[in-house]
């Protein structure tokens, strides 16, 4: 595992962290684990994380028998501190010295001849932790309540009996300076993100804002603001505009999103029950998707057209069943309201702006959305347990709502009516 800022390289050696990365994997419902895969090799971590209030506690994903933990930004969802709290587990060094090892014990004595000069340190009298600090790096000390009254002038004043120096008992690794690394009244740390390295786009388009177009009532399209890495190696991520509107042929949305990260077709419609026609209706040919994980877009064609008729925009929650397959989609979707009772929402020119982060029960008051709910609960062939219980989806327009039981949004289906999509006999397509 190699860090960049500074130079550190634990025992895992395979496995590579970048800051600002987004974190990859699958969850294991019937292990309650999270499935990482780097470079071809697997690994299954538990996570730490309180679904009800997603966005004020941060992801965690523990490894002990690597003695580290990764802490993401529970908005960003992107690696923003690693920390190292079991120290004999790794082997740590720094511009090829090494630091923390069986043979070496990390000692302030070792952390100053392999690092260097720095400020001094600070002292937290709570814990009885002495913490210092380079930048990108804090090392804790743990230190006996005696030697409290000459820490003012670092730990290196403190005079220790021969043997008795401190060690490292913890590291954090960060982006940024030692002051801006803080933690809020809630316990989620606000060390700040950097800009997603060029090494993680793997050619891949990723997701500033998806604007959803409207007409008064009904559904257009998503004009997508989209970037990805230059041309060049090296080159800044450039910036670009793309819209996709229903009725799209799949080679017009491959030229404005390019190729799907995978191509999904569906086995059966299980929504197909509810239509009043189902029974008359022989089942149609298999409609397809084009999944679009790093944008947090699903884009469904229809089988006889080949022509957009959906799409699904994921907000990529913990504790939802699909979480981690998906970037959050940051979409931005204003819906005339036709409801009167006040609602933060509500935006002076009228309308109702719903995001990823909006709450159904602020969404609710404004819209008369239907009230009784389709339960879902997702499963698989090879997985039927769904640890996080169901899901209930409320119709509005054009629009389906997929909510969590915390009443955060989990999904957001746009289609097209039947009625104003064209039809074309079986016969007549090529």
């Amino acid at each position: 595992m190699s860090f960049n800022s500074p130079e550190i390289t634990p025992s895992i050696e395979q496995v590579e962290h970048c800051f600002g990365a987004t974190h990859p994997g699958l969850y294991d419902s019937q292990r309650h684990l999270f499935a990482l895969n780097f470079r071809g090799l697997t690994f299954y971590f538990p996570v730490d994380s309180k679904f009800e209030n997603p966005l004020s506690v941060d992801l965690v994903i523990n490894m002990p028998q690597d003695g580290i933990r990764l802490i993401f930004d529970p908005v960003a969802q992107r690696l923003k501190i690693i920390e190292i709290y079991n120290m004999k587990l790794v082997k740590l060094r720094y511009s090829g010295m090494s630091f923390n090892s069986p043979e070496i014990t990390p000692s302030i004595e070792q952390v100053e001849h392999c690092f260097g000069a720095t400020h001094p340190g600070l002292y937290d009298s709570q814990r009885h932790l002495f913490a210092l600090n380079f930048r990108g790096l804090t090392f804790y000390f743990p230190v006996d309540s005696k030697f409290e009254p000459g820490y003012a002038h670092g730990l290196g004043s403190l005079q220790f009996p021969n043997g008795g120096s401190p060690v490292v008992s913890r590291t954090t690794i960060y982006y940024g300076s030692q002051h801006q690394l803080s933690r809020s009244a809630s316990g989620r740390c606000t060390a700040p993100l950097a800009e997603l390295p060029l090494s993680c786009y793997r050619h891949q388009l990723h997701l500033r804002r998806c604007d959803v177009l409207r007409s008064p009532s009904a559904t257009l399209g998503l004009r997508l603001h989209i970037y990805t890495e230059g041309t060049r190696s090296g080159e800044p991520a450039s910036a670009r505009r793309r819209v996709v509107r229903f009725g799209d042929s799949c080679q017009a949305v491959s030229r404005a999103l390019a190729a799907p990260a995978r191509l999904y077709y569906k086995a059966d419609d299980k929504m197909r029950i509810h239509r009043p026609t189902a029974r008359r209706r022989p089942p149609p040919a298999s409609d397809y998707f084009f999944n679009y994980f790093t944008l947090g877009l699903d884009v469904l064609f229809d089988a006889r057209t080949h022509q957009v008729k959906k799409f699904i925009l994921h907000t990529n929650y913990p504790g939802h069943y699909n979480f981690n397959m998906y970037h959050r989609c940051e979409f931005e979707l204003n819906v005339q309201p036709d409801k009167c009772e006040s609602n933060t929402l509500v935006e002076s020119r009228g309308a109702v702006c719903i995001t990823a982060y909006s709450k159904w029960e602020n969404v609710s008051r404004a819209l008369r959305v239907c009230e009784r709910p389709v339960v879902l609960n997702r499963a698989s062939s090879t997985n039927t347990t769904n640890p996080f219980g169901s899901t209930f989806c409320y119709g509005y327009q054009d629009m389906i709502f997929e909510v969590m039981s915390n009443n955060y949004i989990a999904s957001i289906t746009l289609y097209q009516p039947e009625g104003t999509r064209p039809h074309y006999a079986v016969t007549s397509i090529a």
